[in-house]
């Protein structure tokens, strides 16, 4: 099932080791290997000569050292031959009258295959070219091997029979830090996963350096990248070794281990190659220079894992779950959404804009956004038009909200109630007033929208569109009516991250009175306020009781454009983010309703206004979504 779906189970492990202590290290990586096939890991990383330890030095030298490096490489086999799980182990291997510090891969009682390091370090602290040669002075394609006959090289892929998209290859600790490492030919060759068997020292600031190192090999490869690293037990005569562990995915960490623990221990995670995949055909780039070489290619036999997933998936993909982060990242979008509406002023000449206020979160948004682009350009507020328009759902709350913020911004206020006018077009077009149909709901929004762009012609200025993101997923605004605007502010902005962008409004803003309204606004049902309040004068048409959740259908967004994701895949990985929260009944109704409505409201998208880009999904019809409004969405729903 998890290769259905895409999901390989790896392991990064540091076991407990003593250096030169050949037997004690080889039964230390014969227990992980065996702990970790019970947990259904597929693929295992050790580091860099883990069967000897990285710090032997001279002893290198000794015959004996390699002797039983060589032996233990055998009693691993035997000892795992029953194992559906791929082990990568780090020993020395001699081959032609050489000593080459490799990458042993081990599956089923047989060696795979042998990867040695390329990039040998002989600076500060290392010295291995005292004993180790570089890969580049291999001259056998194949070394004889306990009566096998083993591939050996850097130019070795390993591939699943089944599917080519399950693809690793190795890199040796230095072979990271090259400016050309060896992981980028192997991931244009087809790599999904690349396994780092390293030693790698601890001096102050390199954690953060080498973390980041990881990330960005990830990202430029668009891998996953798998590290191990020596641990504390190595030697320390002059060095120190913390015994690192980190698991990556396109650039983001999905795992790393507690360091400097002198017990063994490992870290786990499902990979997602369905999602890098995806990605790789997206970014035509990342072919664009080709691939320098042809690999050999090493067949494996990838075991499927019917385990539960133990990757965590975040219920809030467009929001950081960190406090810190979240405010960095909000002030980074609230900055892209300004500077693009001040540019637009800028080039237009205008620096009136016209925009709908309703006490909701979406206009609160967009007006916070005007106001920060008329701080960045110097403009005084009172060019900012506020409308506020009643209507048949209007409430006090609302009403008195979009008021005061108004009012505590010094903008320049109108109020034109739009119950007339909707009356006398119920009357024009023969609709009952008591008829609450979507004819009712779309007058009044389009009467909205006519009055803001006859302002705007009146006065000059730009009508700022308020609808987000996930309404235009779902097709939830009145074509033609808040629909259409000058300038769309929000229209890259999901409404779970709306709500979040508005908190950090209300938390940088010292005026007490506005936080305050700012912070009730964010406390109101979400809601167009198109249909009539109950006898209590409170909101009775809730969005989120027709259209569903909106935490929902953001997931679903996220993972359906953002990865291609299947739509069973989305069901998969939803059940397990919503545990607790939602069951799978419930997540069937809505993703169902998301398809529906992404595939029959495309014409809507297919002539949206200008509006800045965000993150990394945008519906805009000129960029990111370019889909024929009369697509089928049959194999999607069945």
């Amino acid at each position: 099932m998890n290769k259905k779906f895409g999901y390989v189970r790896v392991a990064a492990s540091v076991p407990e080791l003593k250096v030169a202590n050949v037997e004690f290290n080889t039964k230390e990586v014969i227990k992980e290997i065996k702990s970790l096939n019970k947990e259904g890991v597929q693929i295992v990383t050790f580091p860099e000569l883990c069967l000897t330890g990285y710090t032997c030095a001279d002893l290198f030298s000794q015959d004996i050292l390699i002797t039983k490096s060589k032996e233990a490489i055998k009693e691993i086999m035997d000892e795992t031959k029953s194992l559906d799980v791929i082990s990568i182990i780090g020993a020395p291997i001699v081959c032609d009258n050489q000593l080459f510090n490799c990458a042993v891969v081990i599956n089923k009682g047989k060696i795979l295959g042998i990867v040695p390091k390329t990039y040998i370090p002989n600076y500060g602290e290392f010295y291995e070219k005292r004993w180790f040669s570089t890969s580049n002075t291999l001259t056998s394609k194949t070394i004889k091997l306990f009566g096998c006959d083993v591939p050996i090289g850097i130019d070795l892929i390993f591939r699943d029979i089944e599917d080519s998209k399950f693809t690793f290859g190795i890199e040796v600790c230095e072979d990271l830090w090259s400016p050309k490492a060896p992981s980028v030919e192997a991931a244009l060759n087809g790599a999904t996963m690349i396994f780092n068997l390293s030693a790698s020292n601890e001096v102050i600031g390199k954690y953060g350096y080498r973390k980041n190192l990881i990330n960005m090999q990830s990202a430029k490869n668009v891998c996953a990248y798998i590290y191990s690293s020596s641990g504390v037990n190595e030697s320390t005569t002059d060095l120190v070794f913390s015994g690192y562990a980190a698991i990556s995915e396109n650039g983001s960490t999905l795992v790393e281990n507690n360091r400097f623990d002198f017990e063994t221990n490992h870290i786990i995670s499902d990979v997602d190659i369905q999602r890098l995949m995806n990605n790789r055909i997206k970014d035509i780039s990342f072919m664009g220079i080709g691939a320098a070489s042809n690999y050999r290619v090493v067949d494996i036999d990838l075991k499927d894992s019917n385990n539960n997933l133990v990757r965590v998936y975040d219920a809030y993909p467009f929001v950081p779950s960190n406090e810190a982060k979240r405010a960095e990242r909000c002030n980074e979008i609230v900055n892209i959404q300004a500077c693009g509406l001040a540019k637009r002023i800028k080039h237009t000449g205008m620096k009136k804009c016209v925009i709908g206020i309703s006490g909701g979160l979406d206009s609160t948004l967009a007006f916070l956004v005007v106001i920060e682009a008329y701080r960045k350009l110097g403009i005084s507020f009172d060019n900012l038009i506020g409308v506020t328009m009643p209507g048949f759902g209007t409430t006090g709350r609302t009403y008195n909200n979009a008021l005061t913020l108004m009012k505590n911004y010094g903008v320049t206020m109108r109020e034109v109630s739009i119950k007339e006018a909707s009356l006398q077009h119920f009357k024009d077009i023969g609709l009952d007033p008591e008829d609450r149909s979507v004819t009712y709901e779309n007058t009044q929004a389009r009467e909205r929208t006519q009055i803001l762009m006859d302002i705007a012609n009146k006065e000059g200025g730009l009508v700022i569109g308020t609808g987000d993101l996930s309404e235009l997923a779902l097709g939830w605004c009145t074509y033609n009516g808040d629909h259409m605007s000058m300038y769309a502010v929000n229209t890259s902005i999901p409404k779970t991250l709306v709500r979040y962008l508005v908190k950090y409004f209300a938390d940088i803003e010292s005026n007490e009175e506005c936080k305050k309204t700012i912070l009730d606004i964010l406390d109101t049902p979400i809601s167009p306020e198109l249909l009539p309040p109950s006898k209590d004068g409170k909101i009775e048409q809730q969005t989120e009781s027709v259209v569903g959740p909106y935490i929902l259908h953001d997931f679903f967004l996220y993972h359906f454009m953002r990865y291609g994701a299947s739509p069973d895949k989305i069901r998969y990985i939803a059940n397990k983010a919503f545990d607790g929260m939602y069951d799978a009944e419930t997540i069937d109704k809505w993703l169902k309703f998301f398809i529906k409505r992404f595939f029959n409201q495309q014409f809507k998208r297919s002539c949206l206004p200008d509006g800045p880009k965000v993150g990394t999904i945008s519906v805009s019809p000129r960029g990111d979504l370019r889909m024929p409004s009369d697509a089928d969405s049959s194999s999607w729903l069945n």
